[in-house]
């Protein structure tokens, strides 16, 4: 298993500071927060991007991906969300980023018109995506927080550079089972975000085993070189523990919980 942390967790941190946490707690990736208010957003200059890339390299870290905030179910014409879809991976390219996030944000419309919506924008944007080596997560979250409703869209557009993020709480809050979460986004899935909260009403972030979601259930779904995202959301909670004093113990649970059964 191959670990990564995401940056939600360490809000505005230079990228030479993320790198170090996560070399130092034996992390060997991360998912970057791609944002205006983040160290790494899509108005870097060709200067800029060229040091981030460096500062990886040199530390010996991977970006697993760059997590946008594209909705690509929402309401409104196509080409604003497909040409910062364009510009997200193109950035993503230029980082050596495996990923892109975009999330459904479907809203309270009609789930089949929500469904073509996010099917008809991933489908224009998969061959640029091909094209830059690059390939674009729809994560579990707000409309389609379900596996069946994330995978039921990727099915929809059927190219192999448009994929499913599991996000584990959103499955758990939509009532679906692990095992089901993993078989309806296995052929489509590109890596699992695992996180921990106290309940289905409160949803502050907690070092991972201390809460209630089944993290052991959803890793035993998983191939033994799957990577696995600590999304520690910090962002929204600013009351919470900070992240990089949890950074080790985090590591050892999951790794505990990733080791083969006897």
């Amino acid at each position: 298993m191959k670990l990564a942390f995401s940056t939600l967790g360490v809000p505005g941190m230079p990228v030479a500071d993320v790198v170090r946490l996560a070399a130092d707690q034996g992390y060997q990736g991360v998912e970057l927060r791609t944002h205006p208010e983040e160290p790494v957003h899509l108005g870097l200059t060709p200067a800029e991007r060229a040091e981030v890339v460096e500062e990886f390299r040199r530390g010996g870290v991977e970006i697993l991906t760059l997590a946008g905030y594209v909705r690509v179910a929402a309401d409104g014409p196509d080409e604003p969300a497909i040409d910062e879809l364009a510009h997200l991976v193109e950035l993503a390219r230029d980082l050596g980023a495996q990923n892109v996030r975009v999330f459904p944000g479907g809203g309270d419309q009609d789930p089949a018109t929500a469904d073509a919506t996010a099917a008809r924008r991933l489908g224009a944007a998969a061959p640029h995506a091909a094209d830059m080596g690059v390939r674009i997560l729809l994560e579990t979250h707000d409309s389609h927080r379900a596996g069946v409703d994330t995978a039921r869209v990727v099915a929809a557009v059927g190219h192999k550079h448009i994929g499913a993020l599991w996000d584990v709480m959103h499955t758990w809050l939509a009532g679906e089972d692990p095992a089901a979460s993993h078989a309806v986004l296995a052929p489509h899935l590109g890596y699992v975000q695992v996180k921990d909260v106290a309940s289905a009403d409160d949803i502050e972030p907690l070092p991972l085993g201390a809460g209630v979601l089944p993290l052991g259930a959803c890793l035993d779904t998983l191939d033994p070189d799957s990577w696995v995202c600590w999304e520690y959301e910090k962002r929204w909670h600013p009351e919470a523990a900070e992240l990089p004093g949890l950074l080790a113990e985090g590591r050892e649970h999951l790794l505990r919980l990733g080791a083969p059964k006897q």
